[in-house]
């Protein structure tokens, strides 16, 4: 699909994929206080299920937050709570 258009809203997954940088490329961007970010969301009971805990450890981990950083070079945020 050819979009031609002045200017555009889209998610940054949609620009990396269209290889744009958010950061660079965007005129302007959402900062890291943004009510619209992405949450796990579980079940009432399920807080406590050994999946969800190690689901919730791994993406708090340093490897996976370096990985985001180093990927996606500050147009996706980790988890940092």
């Amino acid at each position: 699909m050819v979009l031609e258009c002045a200017a555009l809203f889209i998610n940054s997954n949609y620009a990396i994929d269209a290889k744009l940088n958010p950061t660079k490329d965007a005129i302007a961007i959402e900062g890291s206080d943004s009510p619209y970010t992405n949450i796990i969301a579980i079940r009432k009971g399920d807080e406590n299920r050994k999946e969800i805990k190690e689901l919730v450890e791994v993406l708090h981990s340093k490897e996976i937050q370096d990985f985001i950083k180093k990927e996606y070079k500050g147009a996706v945020l980790p988890v940092s709570e």
